[in-house]
């Protein structure tokens, strides 16, 4: 057998082992994991996530979750938790702390935090007859499962076990909230899915940056205005105010000989693609791409028609689209 082949039954073997022990986390759940939930719900401050090592890195990405999906929380260093940032736990907070073995000596402060000021605890760990566990509120029990390094010393099914539980947590909550796309990109703005999740409003020029012209107006007036605004089109608006049409450079060409001798009107291209403000700028990208033209007009379908902003396909690239 050659190294590569050996090194892949090993990765196949931790993988398949790992998921053995998802499957048993997912068939041990039961009421505890709703009360653990209800718990979580009824908070009137943060979820304060706490553990030591290898949890202390799953209750990190764990309070990152919560936090971004509309559930306030932050994680708290536990041997850091003596020397002062106990402070950052208060009553109307829920404790979410986690430990194998649930016999973590560094843990014994948070514990005793949370009881003295009665803040509600959920315990996870391995073992029922642990202290965290006989302490907590609200246990969660992990499974015997196996470690995938075969030893059981290394850390891996067990904390692979204690993410899928806090993703779990996160997702059952954000459901009960009704959590949506555009609420996660007000918890998480920055990134590439905060780009995703980028509405047209957050993207488009507005007022005076707007290239318009009314219908009525000169071709010599609207290549001015096209070349003052930088977007290579004009918007066309009506007596009302709504937008009429749009002159692109595909327009300039077709009407190439007299240009000058027409108007606006006569020149533009009627009815033109347009997009509302609400709409996530993947769409507008989506739409660009479709029609091969650069940018679009923003226009609220329940309003009288007036343009509300130019969205260009560089304000997409810019912040990661496209």
């Amino acid at each position: 057998m050659t190294h590569s082949h050996a090194f892949l039954d090993t990765a196949r073997r931790v993988i398949a082992t790992e998921a053995d022990a998802l499957r048993q986390l997912g068939e041990g759940l039961d009421g505890d994991f709703d009360k653990a939930v209800e718990t979580m719900l009824s908070a009137k401050g943060r979820i304060i996530v706490s553990g030591m090592g290898k949890s202390g890195h799953i209750a990190r990405k764990i309070a990152a979750t919560l936090a971004s999906t509309g559930t306030p929380a932050h994680f708290v260093h536990p041997a850091e938790a003596s020397h002062g940032d106990l402070g950052m736990m208060a009553q109307g907070d829920v404790a979410l702390v986690l430990s194998n073995s649930g016999e973590t000596p560094e843990l014994a402060d948070v514990i005793a935090y949370t009881r003295r000021f009665n803040i509600p605890m959920i315990g996870v760990a391995s073992r029922p007859g642990s202290t965290l566990i006989k302490q907590s509120d609200v246990g969660l029990i992990l499974p015997p499962a196996e470690e995938a390094c075969g030893s059981g010393i290394v850390p891996t099914s067990s904390t692979t076990m204690t993410l899928a539980l806090g993703d779990a947590l996160a997702i059952a909550l954000m459901e009960h909230r009704r959590f949506t796309p555009e609420h996660f990109r007000e918890f998480h703005p920055g990134g590439k899915l905060g780009a995703q999740l980028s509405r047209v409003s957050d993207l488009m020029h507005k007022e005076n940056a707007l290239p318009l012209v009314s219908e009525d107006t000169s071709m010599a007036d609207a290549l001015l205005e096209i070349s003052q605004k930088g977007f290579g089109v004009v918007g066309v608006t009506d007596a009302n105010g709504a937008l009429a049409g749009i002159i692109t450079d595909g327009d300039l060409r077709r009407h190439m000989d007299g240009l000058l001798d027409h108007s606006a009107r006569e020149v533009m291209t009627r009815a033109p693609k347009t997009i509302p403000p609400e709409a996530l700028a993947e769409e507008a990208v989506a739409l660009m791409n479709a029609r091969k033209i650069t940018c679009v007009f923003v226009i609220d379908p329940q309003s009288d028609g007036a343009p509300l902003g130019l969205l260009h396909i560089h304000d997409c690239l810019r912040v990661g689209l496209g």
